[in-house]
């Protein structure tokens, strides 16, 4: 299909313009020939080349053909009464069956009153209440058929994931075993593959819905494009930008239908991979498909020429969506003043923010964020309170974030009296403290000379089951090196070893840098103390000597003196 016209009807004009050209019919001809030609040249990044664009070669297999044993005697008799009481909605009667009900039974229940979905469903919830392990594989997949032949597919998606949930690895290639099964004698339709595609993207079981593409293809059924635009979102949000690049172009070789939402993933895909150039064509390429590009496709481009240090691509491309009427929104003035904040341009970054409030476009908690932050790393903390108090004015709730922001201004200046008091703002706001809060009071405090208010803020931090970086490890220590205070030192890096998981390499390298020989030195001998009088393991020991010992070439000497 290209751009509203069947193939075959294209080729069916050009054919008959040939004819014309032939019997030396008027000029106009060429002229519709060439506009012909030239709705079929499109890019090989959103339409990789074709062979045999007209007919389809793929091998397919047919759904098979399978029927249940039909049920006779007491089976049957069994079966019509509980379809009576179904009827009439007689759950008590039905209860009264109960202890005689089968998975054989269950089946053929189901089947006998597939034409009533509500009915159906109800009737397996009922059976999933009362006794679940009637509920075979094969009963699961009637039920699915009932429900998406129905278009009730969020119910469907349900039971899938329900399956998914309680299966093993091999349990995933019997799932869809059994619905190709069931499926004739469900009179089913396409939809219920496609069912099985979006639970597994919705599930981000990417290997799951890759099987499941390949075997519908086998088929012949192919997924719909929302559940297309699923699988390649979740694969985005996961940073696998490479198979949502492979997977789109095996869409357009299978002349699948794509939208605008396909193909701005197709540029998100680029943009994650640092395609800019490929990113740009297939947006400048947008229209050829009968694509106008949306907010999202300029916003995607927008934040890539940010995040690759383009600023200025990025502002132009701004002025280009708004003179082809798509308006920018709260996404792209953050995404912008975020770039401007970055380089430590602030003036342009206030400006970017002026301007999105005259524009009627209402910031949000990332924009206050994103210029308190700014204010604050260039140390106009007085700037950041003033936005802070403007954004409560305006009823933005703000975050843990944002008062994150403000005191690591605050505490990279060492006002940490002031710190204190936005501390108290979260407990009255309910805001939890994080890594990022404690990092910063134990910034404040190393700034302040203090270590060991930032040791016993350190502890804090580790009770609240916060775990603190490297560079918050190496600032303490610094700390209390610089303050010549060695048991000071010695007490973060004995706290470092009494964790159950202990520091690791990195860590304790981080903790022995700057350390003098005779501080190494005293290290491994109140170490060697700590085994002996059984706090800490030999193994755990020799480990933090090694670390000691090669953290640098004085420590090596020191290695061979013990």
């Amino acid at each position: 299909m290209v751009n509203g016209l069947d193939d075959g009807l294209v080729l069916t004009l050009l054919l008959n313009g040939l004819f014309c050209l032939v019997k030396g019919t008027s000029s106009t001809t060429y002229k519709i020939m060439n506009l012909l030609l030239r709705t079929r040249k499109l890019s090989t990044l959103l339409h990789p080349t074709i062979k045999n664009p007209v007919f389809r070669t793929t091998k397919w297999t047919p759904i098979p053909h399978r029927t249940l044993q039909e049920p006779k005697g007491q089976d049957l008799d069994y079966i019509n009464v509980a379809h009576s009481h179904l009827l009439h909605s007689d759950w008590p009667k039905l209860d009264t069956l109960l202890p005689k009900l089968d998975p054989f039974r269950v089946k053929h229940i189901l089947l006998k009153i597939q034409n009533d979905y509500s009915i159906s469903l109800k009737f397996f919830k009922w059976v999933e209440l009362k006794n679940p392990n009637l509920l075979t594989l094969e009963t699961n997949c009637i039920i699915i058929h009932i429900l998406t032949k129905n278009r009730k597919f969020v119910s469907a998606e349900s039971v899938f994931n329900k399956i998914f949930k309680s299966c093993d690895v091999s349990m995933h290639s019997k799932v869809f075993d059994s619905i190709v099964c069931c499926y004739r004698m469900c009179d089913s339709t396409p939809r219920v593959f496609d069912a099985l595609f979006k639970t597994y993207a919705q599930m981000k079981q990417f290997r799951n819905a890759a099987d499941t593409f390949t075997r519908m293809k086998g088929y012949e059924f192919l997924p719909t494009v929302e559940s297309c635009n699923l699988y390649m979102s979740s694969l985005l949000s996961l940073n696998r930008a490479g198979v949502v690049v492979s997977f789109y172009k095996e869409m357009r070789r299978l002349r699948m239908m794509v939208n605008v939402f396909t193909v701005n993933m197709l540029i998100n895909a680029y943009c994650q991979l640092g395609k800019l150039e490929d990113a740009r064509q297939v947006f400048d390429e947008m229209p050829d498909m009968d694509f106008s590009p949306n907010v999202s496709s300029y916003n995607t481009l927008v934040a890539a020429y940010v995040n690759q240090g383009l600023l200025a691509t990025g502002v132009k491309l701004k002025v280009e969506m708004e003179k082809n009427g798509v308006s920018a929104n709260v996404i792209t003035y953050n995404t912008l003043m975020n770039g401007f904040c970055k380089e430590g341009k602030l003036h342009d970054a206030y400006k970017v923010f002026h301007e999105m409030k005259v524009t009627n476009v209402a910031p949000n908690t990332v924009t206050y964020n994103t210029m308190i932050s700014g204010y604050c790393k260039l140390g106009k903390t007085e700037k950041g309170t003033q936005i802070l108090e403007e954004m409560l004015r305006n009823g933005v709730k703000a975050n843990i974030l944002t008062y994150n922001a403000l005191l690591s201004g605050l505490c990279d200046l060492g006002k940490t009296r002031k710190a204190a008091y936005l501390v108290q703002e979260l407990d009255k706001k309910k805001l939890v403290p994080n890594s990022s809060t404690f990092a910063a009071l134990i910034r404040g405090q190393c700034v302040r000379k203090n270590p060991d208010r930032a040791f016993q803020l350190y502890k804090s931090m580790i009770k609240s089951g916060c775990r603190p970086n490297v560079d918050t490890i190496k600032m303490m220590m610094s700390s209390f090196v610089k303050n010549d205070d060695y048991d000071g030192a010695f007490c973060v890096f004995k706290e470092m070893l009494d964790r159950p998981a202990g520091p690791d390499s990195v860590i304790w390298s981080a903790l022995c840098e700057g350390f003098s020989r005779e501080w190494k030195d005293r290290l491994v001998m109140s170490l060697l103390k700590e085994v002996d009088d059984g706090c800490l393991t030999l193994e755990r020991f020799e480990k933090a000597k090694s670390v000691i010992f090669h953290s640098s070439v004085e420590g090596k000497e020191i290695e061979q003196d013990v």
